[in-house]
């Protein structure tokens, strides 16, 4: 048996364009949506999706006026759009924030003794007196497994990782990297 709807309302929803959302390119079904409550996906109706596919741009602001329908039955709510329009143009905004450095320094006993804490301690105060300690995180770890080249430390900037590097250098990196 096919469900039947209740109509409810009319209603406006104003958001930023995020893009389709679809299987193939050719056969969205669906838009993503932000709103100031969060993210939502909206089925396009078939007499819309054409136009829609080759006028819309991510990050534009539109406009889509819609019907509000409510399932008795399940309490599902279901919006029925019969209009989707662009009001406006912001740029869309980094979503993933850049992460943030990362500096291992082995604390075992091979690399301690053999200038550990001396390596930490400057280390420290030069990421201090350049400004960048609030950047980086210093991660203390057991054995890196390159006890002959000790002290060590490795700085992670991303996917990239810098061995047997002085406390100078990793400030230079770093304000490189973070420039």
């Amino acid at each position: 048996m096919g469900e039947k709807y209740l109509t409810l309302s009319e209603l406006n929803i104003e958001g930023q364009f995020l893009g389709f959302v679809g299987k193939q390119a050719g056969k969205c079904k669906h838009l993503q949506l932000a709103i100031s409550g969060g993210n939502i996906k909206v089925k396009i109706p078939k007499d819309l999706r054409f136009s829609l596919v080759s006028s819309l741009v991510p990050g534009e602001q539109i406009r889509i006026d819609a019907i509000s329908k409510l399932n008795p039955r399940s309490h599902k709510l279901k919006l029925q759009p019969y209009q989707i329009q662009a009001v406006g143009f912001c740029l869309l905004k980094n979503p993933l924030p850049q992460p943030k450095a990362k500096i291992m320094v082995c604390q075992k006993s091979g690399c301690m003794k053999r200038g550990g804490k001396g390596l930490l301690s400057d280390l420290e105060k030069t990421l201090c007196d350049r400004g960048l300690s609030d950047k980086v995180t210093i991660e203390h770890t057991d054995c890196q497994k390159r006890c002959s080249s000790a002290p060590n430390c490795v700085l992670m900037l991303g996917k990239k990782q810098y061995k047997k590097v002085h406390p100078e250098a990793i400030a230079s990196l770093l304000e490189n990297h973070l420039s």
